[in-house]
């Protein structure tokens, strides 16, 4: 078990990550949000918004890019759950960004 110092470092150390990333992503008209993290275990939760939800590519986004960052700058990372928040309608999504339209399966 770590100190309460040791997580709350690995806590910053992941957000400041995130937010390092998150303007990679806010340029095609989407967002990074961390969900939830345990820094005990290393399983951190991401979202992609935004136009990511219509974007061809944005489970390759998360596995390729931020799991891969995650993973190889904090050696505490074991797994990245990730999901992208397809709440925003096709419409909305695109006029966020320039994603290719995947449509979701309501």
């Amino acid at each position: 078990m770590q100190s309460e110092v040791e997580s709350q470092d690995r806590l910053t150390a992941l957000t400041d990550l995130i937010e390092m990333m998150r303007p990679a992503v806010q340029s095609d008209g989407g967002d990074l949000i961390l969900v939830s993290a345990d820094v005990e275990s290393g399983v951190v939760e991401v979202a992609l918004q935004g136009s990511c939800s219509s974007c061809a590519i944005s489970s390759s986004t998360l596995q390729m890019g931020v799991e891969r960052i995650l993973k190889g700058r904090l050696p505490w990372v074991t797994e990245v759950k990730g999901g992208v928040d397809d709440s925003l309608s096709f419409e909305e999504s695109v006029s966020l960004g320039r994603g290719g339209y995947v449509p979701s399966n309501r």
